[in-house]
């Protein structure tokens, strides 16, 4: 049984897709029930942060995927997240199931260069110090037997269809009611970012191949390319002209004091105003895996959950 942790989110979805299609048998854990239905599909509602209740929903489990989320506050990671990750170490455990935990990059900090599976850890916010100690944690136990697990880690989302992505939210559903986009940061900087229905194909893939486990993966990117380019491709596509305002630090700053997100992302804006480069060439030989192209992924949004 295919076991899902943090389920409705987007990467959660795009992976309960693709099991759904493949007829795999399927549970999906989280607080509050899910759009999906199938004859092979259960939903258990658990608190992570609740062993009790964790176990009871895992129970029967041969693969897990950790894809959950917490509330975007640093504060709430420090405090939840060590203990979230401990609850699913363990059942992993009890169940002797294939742990999957789908990350994202915080924990490498400010990298000159592309971002590798070697990659050291240099956190450059308390976010991604947070990050970097449940990666450990996990990697800790599969390098002492305890458990088959890996990490599977992506860049920045588009394509989600909970409107929970900055890409999503500030430049293709702006562009889709014929408004002015907003770029965070310096719009000349390369960035990637990872396709939502490519992520859950990429995690079904290390779900379904044992020889995956115990390592790390940075799933299926299209290559970095500058705000600029981001936007003129998806300008393009919505026939509307690349017509954006940029959103910088000060102002991130000043919004903060108004809005709690906002200010919980203020530390995060060394990604938007450097190159931030993942390379995912490690997936995609494994794989035989080409990432979706921004063409033609923003085409499809576009037709889609981000109609022009």
């Amino acid at each position: 049984m295919h076991t899902i942790l943090g389920a409705g989110g987007p990467v959660a979805n795009a992976l309960t897709t693709e099991l759904l299609n493949h007829g795999e048998t399927i549970r999906l854990v989280s607080r509050r029930e899910t759009k999906f239905k199938g004859d092979k599909l259960s939903w258990q509602k658990a608190d992570l942060l609740n062993y009790p209740e964790l176990s009871a929903a895992a129970k029967g489990s041969t693969v897990i995927y950790l894809c959950a989320g917490l509330v975007y506050d640093a504060n709430v990671w420090r405090e939840q997240w060590p203990i979230l990750m401990h609850n699913v170490i363990a059942v992993a455990k009890e169940n002797k199931a294939r742990l999957i935990f789908f990350d994202n990059v915080y924990m490498y900090g400010l990298v000159d260069g592309p971002m590798k599976e070697s990659t050291p850890y240099k956190p450059s916010s308390v976010k991604g110090e947070i990050r970097a100690g449940i990666a450990d944690m996990l990697m800790a136990e599969v390098k002492a037997g305890n458990l088959k697990a890996s990490i599977a880690r992506a860049a920045d989302f588009y394509g989600t269809d909970t409107t929970n992505s900055v890409a999503d939210m500030m430049v293709l559903a702006k562009y889709a009611r014929k408004q002015t986009a907003q770029w965070v940061g310096n719009p000349d900087c390369k960035h990637n970012y990872s396709y939502i229905p490519d992520m859950g194909k990429a995690m079904f893939l290390l779900g379904q191949n044992p020889d995956s486990d115990n390592q790390i993966w940075h799933l299926p990117t299209a290559p970095a390319i500058t705000g600029k380019e981001f936007m003129e491709i998806a300008a393009k596509i919505y026939g509307v002209k690349p017509k954006y305002m940029r959103i910088n630090k000060l102002m991130m700053i000043l919004f903060g004091l108004f809005d709690k997100l906002t200010r919980s992302a203020v530390e995060m804006y060394y990604q938007f105003d450097h190159d931030y480069n993942l390379d995912s060439s490690k997936f995609e030989k494994a794989f035989n895996f080409k990432p979706t192209s921004y063409e033609e992924g923003i085409k499809h949004m576009s037709e889609t959950l981000y109609k022009g």
